[in-house]
């Protein structure tokens, strides 16, 4: 299944889409410093395949994108930085 991750910024979280299907979400609350990562969630008709790595992932690459920095209050996000060390360099503070 190929996703599409994107800002919605009016409803502050990252949408990760197939086709049109909304299948996974990253809500975060911005600040001056960084986006705080608050929750991550998957549609739970397709949980177990990966796609709340790949979600996660392609919000952090926008992150990056975008010069800024993350906290991640999520503990999914904190778990998908702590299994990829590329991304530690995200981290605010």
């Amino acid at each position: 299944m190929d996703i599409v991750v994107t800002d919605n910024p009016a409803a502050s979280r990252y949408e990760g889409r197939a086709g049109d299907d909304l299948v996974g979400f990253v809500d975060y609350r911005p600040t001056a410093e960084a986006l705080v990562f608050v929750h991550a969630e998957t549609d739970p008709t397709v949980r177990g395949r990966g796609l709340g790595t790949v979600l996660v992932r392609g919000a952090l690459d926008d992150v990056r994108r975008r010069g800024t920095k993350v906290v991640p209050n999520c503990p999914f996000v904190a778990e998908v930085i702590d299994r990829n060390p590329e991304y530690a360099d995200l981290l605010a503070g």
